[in-house]
């Protein structure tokens, strides 16, 4: 009899040891999951001065809530060259050249709380910066 409940009991243990194996693997799989979370934000300006100074209010605010940033890591500039004619009816060859360069950056927040979330959405940029967001 005692060798049957030893057995009895060995079964449940085992069960119970398979369960909490399982859990122990979905958690992982959800702490994992939830680590690789993260938020990317490109900004985007024809003044670089502007553009630096609201990233560093990014990471700033984004380190201030116990985040981690990767960036501002600074993309290619795009340049835009336009020609036109300077006279209006002759002199083909007298042209005029324009350009503009979009600077842009790239921040990347790792493991975001909803503290995060919330200071980024309360946060003041200027008005030439264009913010693209990504979760």
């Amino acid at each position: 009899m005692s060798v049957f409940l030893g057995m009895k009991h060995q079964e449940q243990f085992t069960e119970l040891q398979l369960l909490c194996v399982r859990s122990k693997a979905y958690m992982k799989r959800r702490e994992t999951r939830m680590s690789k979370q993260k938020i990317r934000i490109r900004l985007k300006a024809f003044d670089h001065t502007i553009l630096d100074q609201s990233a560093e209010k990014i990471v700033e605010t984004a380190k201030s809530t116990g985040a981690k940033v990767a960036g501002p890591v600074p993309l290619p500039t795009e340049k835009d060259v336009v020609t036109i004619l300077r006279a209006v009816h002759k002199y083909k060859d007298s042209r005029e050249q324009f350009e503009i360069r979009t600077h842009k950056r790239l921040i990347d927040i790792v493991n975001p709380s909803p503290k995060t979330v919330d200071a980024l959405m309360r946060l003041n940029l200027p008005a030439g910066v264009d913010i693209e967001i990504k979760l």
